[in-house]
């Protein structure tokens, strides 16, 4: 059982952590697969906060993307939108105009 937990947890994540597939399973085919739940995650997340495409605009999409890639869903996908526009707020996160920037902030103070 220790076994097939071990395997079962790399599997998953593998898919939505980003990390290397486990041995034993197709690389590509789970790599297809976790960029389509990444793009599953940005769409619930479109819709529970639609105000984030409103503001990011175009953006939205990719810079939502790049940053699931790598974070699994953890706190409910009210959280996970939170938790990103904190991170594009973040020194860390993308360069945003200043309108941007503060439209995001706003949103994000008031939640």
């Amino acid at each position: 059982r220790l076994r097939l937990a071990v395997a079962q947890t790399a599997l998953l994540s593998s898919l939505v952590a980003g990390t290397p597939a486990p041995d034993g399973f197709d690389r590509v085919r789970l790599a297809v697969q976790s960029r389509a739940l990444v793009r599953k995650r940005t769409g619930v997340i479109a819709k529970v906060a639609p105000e984030l495409p409103e503001i990011l605009g175009p953006r939205f999409r990719a810079e939502f993307e790049d940053y699931a890639r790598n974070r699994p869903l953890t706190g409910g996908h009210r959280q996970d939108a939170l938790d990103f526009a904190a991170h594009v707020l973040s020194p860390a996160g993308p360069r945003l105009e200043p309108a941007v920037r503060r439209r995001l902030g706003r949103w994000w103070r008031e939640r």
